[in-house]
Formats: C-alpha cells, sequence, structure tokens
C-alpha cells in the first residue's frame, strides 16, 4: 500500500502533536510536584514535610519517654511537644508502643555511634581485642547509657515486649558485630574460635568484669583498675582462644 506525501506529512504532523501533548503533561505533572512538595502515586503519597514530622514526633518521644516514662507519657504530650496532632501520630505509628520502639531505635542508633569497630586501630590481634575492650568499657560505663538502661529495665517490668525491642536494636545487633569481627579473625588464623557468638559474650562478660555493675551503683571510676581488667580480660580471652602452635622436629 502506497502512501501519499500528503497522507505522510499528515501522519508526521499527528505524531508531532502527540509527542508535543505528552511532553506537556510531563511538564505539568513535575511543576505540580514542584509547587505542591509532594508526589502522588496510585495507594501512595509521599511528601517531605512527614520527614520532618517523624523526626519532631521521634525527638519528642525520645525525651518523654527516657525522662517521664513510658507510662507517664501520654500521646497528648507527645503530640504538644512536636507540634503535631495526634492524629499524625497514629498515622506514622500505629499506638505509643510502636512509637516507643522507634525511640528506642533512635537511641541505640545514637549509641552505636561512640562504639564501631570501623574506627578500630590496625596491629596485632592483641593490640585490637585491647582497643576493643577499652571502646566497649567507655561505652557500657557512659552515665546516659546507664541511665537509658535503668528506664529500659523499669518499663520492662510492665511491658515485656519493650525490653525485647531494646535488646534487638542494640545489644543484639552490636554483638552481631563483634561477633563478625571475631570470625574474621578466626579465618585469618588470629584467633582458634569455633562459636563466635559465644565468645563476643565471654569478651564482653570479662572486660565489664565487676566495673560496669559498680559504676551503676554509683561508685567512682578507676582508671588504673579499668586499665588492669581489659588487659587481664584480653589475657583470658587469648588463653582460650589463640590458635595452636606447631612445631616441626
Amino acid at each position: 500500500m502506497r502512501v501519499s506525501p500528503r497522507g505522510l506529512a499528515k501522519t508526521r504532523r499527528d505524531s508531532d502533536i502527540e509527542r508535543d501533548r505528552s511532553f506537556e503533561r510531563i511538564r505539568s505533572f513535575v511543576n505540580r510536584i514542584i509547587e505542591k512538595g509532594s508526589l502522588s502515586l496510585p495507594g501512595k503519597t509521599v511528601r517531605p514535610s512527614d520527614l520532618a514530622k517523624r523526626e519532631a514526633i521521634v525527638e519528642a518521644a525520645c525525651r518523654r519517654f527516657f525522662e517521664d516514662g513510658f507510662a507517664a507519657t501520654s500521646i497528648e504530650q507527645l503530640a504538644a511537644d512536636a507540634g503535631v496532632s495526634k492524629v499524625t501520630i497514629y498515622a506514622h505509628y500505629s499506638d505509643k508502643r510502636g512509637l516507643f520502639i522507634a525511640a528506642v531505635e533512635r537511641e541505640c542508633e545514637k549509641m552505636r555511634g561512640h562504639f564501631s569497630l570501623d574506627q578500630m586501630p590496625h596491629g596485632s590481634i592483641r593490640e585490637r581485642l585491647e582497643a576493643i575492650g577499652r571502646a566497649m568499657f567507655v561505652f557500657l560505663s557512659r552515665p546516659e547509657m546507664i541511665q537509658f538502661e535503668r528506664r529500659i529495665a523499669a518499663e520492662t517490668e510492665h511491658e515485656p515486649a519493650l525490653g525485647h525491642a531494646f535488646l534487638e536494636a542494640g545489644p543484639w545487633r552490636m554483638k552481631a558485630n563483634f561477633s563478625a569481627f571475631l570470625a574474621h579473625a578466626a579465618a585469618r588464623g588470629e584467633l582458634a574460635i569455633d562459636d563466635p557468638d559465644l565468645a563476643a559474650e565471654q569478651f564482653a562478660a570479662l572486660t565489664k568484669g565487676m566495673g560496669d555493675l559498680e559504676r551503676r551503683f554509683g561508685t567512682t571510676p578507676d582508671a588504673a583498675a579499668d586499665e588492669r581488667r581489659i588487659k587481664g580480660a584480653v589475657d583470658v580471652f587469648l588463653a582460650a582462644y589463640a590458635p595452636a602452635r606447631t612445631c616441626d622436629g
């Protein structure tokens, strides 16, 4: 079938018109996003202001929950502190427990910033373990950490799920990271460990000793005793997990 020059020109013109219309629809859509500050999709709306509201809500929850406690904190107080409505809080978090868990995760994230294996120096396995032991001890001895754990323990008496949320967001995650470090050291032949998770717990217990308990009951830190405890913990740990030496002849 042959197409006349006039018909071909018309087809091209119609195609150009449709292309221009499509472009105009896209440009109009983008302009609406810019003007409204939101992107509406089927079944979901993402707004930059929502992120700011969530941030304000969680910050208010952290202050209230850890100063006044879970039971003494109301959604009304949190809404007033965050400058939002109760409906907004319920829209982001199904209930007060969900918001408490979000607050716990936020605080644990802050605390993990004070204890990171990524910042550990290079050196022998003894030097690295001593550095980790010091960082671990300092982290667990921080006044805000002690206060935070006390508050969680008190709230867990009434809401056991809150304690589980804390363990999952903080200690268990940190234990997993340290366990991975030990497993890597074992793979390199620096340690002989069959159960990195158990070894991680043992190292933490050796490093804390009685110092962690004493601080929780108001004793004054003793830097010399802390250093002796950390070095002793590494000595015991390496005595248990140092790779066996082989001798020829």
